[in-house]
């Protein structure tokens, strides 16, 4: 269930704190410097280039705050699961009773998310649903209050790594 905050695992964390290591002492050097330069260029009523750079070393600086925010709020979570329950990290292939079909997904942090590489955030409604669940197991993913369906969990892969990148914003 959402709780206004962002659930992380450690693995999370660190490639948040990576990201704002790079953006700020790689990144930021480099806008500050196109900045100055397109600025050197002279006139700036006129100056795309200006306005380019500006936009780009503001764009940097919001990433930042954004990560910074995130990580000073975030609810950190276990990503270790028994060995044959469905946890963080897992590919789990997943059976529609409603659509006779089968798919297969692996359940990730919110921030990692992405339906069209069929990851799902553990705080979807089928990621809710199917997080500390068996092989076997049959169960109800409740949409809202009034809709809701059933999947069968057919397998649960623990090989999976955590190399998916960070969701931008």
């Amino acid at each position: 269930m959402y709780t206004g905050r962002a659930q992380l695992t450690s693995s999370d964390i660190k490639k948040i704190e990576a990201e704002i290591d790079e953006r700020k002492y790689v990144i930021r050097p480099r806008l500050i410097g196109e900045v100055q330069e397109a600025r050197a260029q002279g006139d700036l009523s006129e100056n795309f280039e200006y306005y380019a750079a500006k936009k780009a070393k503001n764009e940097n600086e919001g990433r930042i705050r954004y990560l910074e925010r995130m990580l000073r709020t975030a609810r950190v979570i276990s990503d270790r699961s028994a060995s044959d329950e469905v946890g963080i990290n897992n590919t789990v292939t997943l059976y529609f009773e409603e659509d006779d079909e089968e798919q297969t997904y692996k359940l990730v942090t919110s921030i990692r998310g992405n339906s069209l590489e069929n990851r799902i955030s553990n705080e979807s409604p089928i990621g809710a649903a199917i997080i500390g669940h068996k092989a076997g197991d049959r169960v109800e993913v409740k949409v809202n209050d009034k809709v809701s369906y059933y999947v069968v969990i057919r397998n649960i892969d623990k090989t999976s790594t955590d190399d998916d990148e960070i969701k931008r914003f």
